[in-house]
């Protein structure tokens, strides 16, 4: 089995948290970065021969998974990051089917019998032996991840119709009337961007699709197509997929963060008493970077309510409510922080409110400013979601020169 994580996504929809950094590599959940739930599900599967494909501003993405997904290699196993080479010629990735042909020398040197390729950018957790377990029942070429979602709302993702042994009969790209499932027409079966293949026939698949100059040299839009006019795709429905130590709440959880109001709800579900996705599965554990940093600590009458608060943190004489502060985040006497995402070393001043905002790291809110409350204010300076979110990029100091 050999692993091909598609990491190169330049993740627009997410500025300002892409603008220095991957889509995978924005940090998430107070003490991971977006790639770590992929490559814990794939791990605690059991599969450690794990490439990562990366092309865009991949250097923390790099270290990240230099510094926190190292192993021995005592077994062979290894999970490497795979920048873009130009093994074919002078050009880079022109799609996520065109970085895997490119890098076919990683499939030819360990000579696995299947190839799971999956998406770094979602929060979820899954078991990934169950699906290629059903790949080999089915004899198929592909297996697609679908999740059940609304058919009102599925026009939104690539779409899969399916008969009812599992056989796909078309994939369809946001359809304007997405298909019902097999077993109920008020739900569509949405791609996950998660596959599992027989070798032999990805291989044959994308060079195929490398020789035409019509395709856009797309997983999603090309290759899985190419498979279905075959027959020779199934769907695996996330739903049969049972991890261990998944409560009946967080069951079949999983997120799409590609927007900011997306990658902020996603947030929101970790915070309440009883939270939509459970960080404390430690049956299904999601490993994380390991700092060298103290507990955190409370002073002054500084409190944290319904919050995820990480290593290193200081809440001193300041309220924190519904929010997730990441490592090493400094809270000042009189601050209000609600609702809102904190990533590594922000700063909120004494006296400073923070509402509904998303803090990239390093963010310097200086004494007395606030953020989240004037939306129009914000608008003139910083990204504001549809949603009303204000998100400050990396680094920058609200109140000072640069903010």
């Amino acid at each position: 089995m050999l692993g091909i994580v598609l990491a190169g996504g330049e993740g627009k929809r997410l500025y300002p948290l892409t603008m220095d950094r991957a889509k995978p590599a924005v940090p998430f959940g107070g003490a991971y970065r977006l790639i770590d739930f992929v490559l814990s599900n794939l791990v605690n599967a059991g599969y450690e021969r794990i490439c990562v494909l990366t092309q865009y501003k991949s250097h923390s993405l790099d270290r990240h998974i230099s510094q926190t997904w190292w192993s021995s290699g005592f077994h062979g196993e290894y999970i490497t990051p795979v920048p873009a080479q130009q093994r074919l010629g002078p050009r880079w990735y022109t799609g996520s089917a065109d970085a895997i042909f490119q890098s076919m020398n990683l499939i030819t040197d360990e000579k696995p019998e299947y190839i799971v390729v999956f998406g770094a950018d979602h929060v979820y957790r899954m078991d990934p032996a169950q699906m290629v377990q059903a790949h080999i029942r089915s004899g198929a070429d592909v297996t697609v991840a679908g999740i059940r979602v609304p058919r009102s709302e599925a026009f939104a993702f690539g779409c899969i119709d399916a008969d009812a042994s599992g056989k796909i009969t078309r994939f369809l790209e946001k359809p304007k009337d997405p298909p019902g499932t097999p077993d109920d027409p008020d739900v569509t079966f949405a791609s996950m961007g998660n596959y599992v293949f027989t070798t032999e026939a990805l291989v044959s698949a994308l060079r195929a699709d490398a020789a035409d100059s019509d395709s856009d040299h797309d997983m999603g839009g090309d290759i899985i197509p190419a498979f279905v006019a075959k027959d020779a795709a199934y769907v695996y429905d996330f739903k049969d997929n049972e991890v261990p130590g998944a409560t009946e709440r967080d069951k079949g959880y999983w997120r799409d963060v590609g927007t900011l109001d997306a990658f902020y709800d996603a947030h929101m579900d970790l915070v309440s008493v009883h939270p939509v996705f459970n960080l404390y599965n430690r049956r299904w554990p999601i490993r994380g970077e390991s700092l060298n940093l103290p507990p955190a600590k409370f002073v002054q009458g500084g409190h944290a309510e319904n919050s995820v608060v990480g290593a290193g943190c200081i809440i001193s004489g300041a309220t924190v409510t519904r929010s997730v502060l990441s490592s090493d985040v400094v809270v000042e006497a009189g601050a209000v922080v609600e609702d809102s995402v904190l990533m590594p070393g922000v700063r909120v001043g004494k006296g400073a409110v923070v509402r509904r905002a998303i803090l990239d790291k390093n963010v310097v809110i200086a004494d007395g400013q606030e953020i989240g409350v004037d939306l129009d204010a914000d608008r003139a300076q910083y990204s504001v979601s549809s949603g009303g979110v204000v998100a400050v990029g990396k680094g920058i100091t609200v109140g000072g020169t640069d903010g």
